[in-house]
């Protein structure tokens, strides 16, 4: 059981805090053997699309037309289209007033990766760029994007999102403290070989390249971009085109919005099992195991059994020594995160102990998930968190 016990936690350390110490090494490494490589400044700027998926958008979609007309690529090169299938609000109409816009709409709801293949038929750019509609970019998200393409190399682009925090924040604090950290390690997987697949606030790939997924898709962007790192491509990281939203209303509506990207990892492993081998892309998939085979389907778990474990050896060997010591600081870790739980009830805002609370909440969220989608109760469409 000692050994079960120290894999448990080296496993624990190894995903939360050893990978992003492996990466930071590795880098210095390549550092010193290959230097740094820099981006050319040619200003180029290849024909690119923009595409937005609205479902019910009608309290932010004007701002969001505003901030995706103003940005700064040529004109002559950009197109826009926003699609709002199933959409019952005023989202189209809205729209619908603006002619450098393409809009598309169908009464019926089949999800949006149903939307954005329907969406892709109307693409004849160079590059498509995805975002979301509640999500704002600053103006030079797309020529800092595009200007990756120069490598034939690339494949896609991931922007960063970055969540608003208000001071007055609850426990939704540690979305904005996950996302600088997830942030952190996308930067070092890129500068290492490729992000592992990108999310739907800010991502673009090659058109040639997008390739429809299936129609179940939970993680539709995630399963775009990986599709393409699995045909030898790079996903690299651009951290300065970044997409702004604000942070989930309340840690409920960011537990929901959590089970169903855990329940979509599931679906993704399975579906990119190819990559729990490494020996046709042996980087690709260091990077994909470390960093989301490890968060999605093994951890959480073994957080379980790392505290059990614990409590069978104090019982049985007594508490003066190592396991004792160990077994009290889980206990310390549980009790603030309970504290953070206790104390957003009460509307009470001490942020220390929010991060332990929405690291387990995170992690409750990746069971939930999985039971979720084994049991077939996760739908391809999105039930939208509530924002600030």
């Amino acid at each position: 059981m000692e050994i079960f016990f120290w894999i448990s936690i080296a496993v624990i350390l190894y995903t939360y805090l050893g990978y992003g110490l492996l990466l930071f090494m590795l880098l210095k490494i390549k550092g010193l053997l290959v230097g740094k490589k820099g981006i050319p400044d040619t200003g180029y700027t290849p024909s690119v699309t923009v595409v937005v998926a609205a479902y019910n958008e009608a309290y932010c979609i004007e701002e969001k037309i505003v901030n995706t007309l103003a940005l700064n690529y040529p004109s002559n090169k950009i197109h826009f289209i926003f699609i709002t299938d199933g959409s019952t609000d005023e989202t189209p109409s809205i729209i619908a007033k603006y002619p450098q816009i393409l809009g598309m709409h169908e009464p019926g709801r089949s999800g949006k990766i149903a939307a954005v293949h329907r969406a892709m038929g109307k693409v004849d750019t160079e590059i498509v760029v995805f975002t979301d509609a509640n999500t704002m970019l600053n103006k030079d998200a797309i020529l800092l994007m595009c200007r990756h393409y120069q490598d034939e190399k690339v494949g896609a682009i991931a922007g960063e999102k970055r969540v608003q925090i208000a001071d007055s924040a609850d426990a939704t604090a540690g979305e904005g403290f996950y996302w600088k950290y997830e942030s952190k390690l996308k930067k070092w997987d890129s500068e290492l070989y490729s992000v592992v697949g990108a999310a739907g606030e800010l991502f673009s790939i090659r058109t040639n390249l997008y390739e429809p997924v299936e129609p179940d898709t939970i993680l539709d962007d995630f399963m775009i971009s990986m599709n393409i790192a699995l045909k030898g491509y790079k996903i690299v990281y651009e951290p300065e085109a970044y997409a702004t939203e604000l942070a989930s209303a309340n840690t409920g509506e960011e537990l929901k919005r959590k089970i169903r990207i855990a329940a979509g990892g599931v679906q993704s492993t399975i579906r990119l099992r190819a990559l729990l081998l490494p020996f046709k892309q042996p980087v690709l998939s260091f990077e994909y195991i470390s960093h989301r085979i490890l968060r999605w389907v093994v951890t959480p778990y073994l957080m379980i059994l790392a505290f059990i474990f614990n409590i069978v050896l104090v019982t049985n060997l007594g508490f003066p020594n190592i396991y004792g010591l160990m077994l009290l600081g889980q206990l310390v870790f549980y009790s603030a995160a309970l504290l953070g739980w206790v104390m957003e009830q009460k509307q009470l805002k001490v942020k220390i102990f929010f991060i332990p609370y929405y690291f387990c909440l995170m992690n409750y969220a990746v069971i939930a998930g999985f039971v979720r989608y084994f049991f077939g109760e996760q739908s391809v469409l999105w039930e939208k968190a509530k924002r600030k």
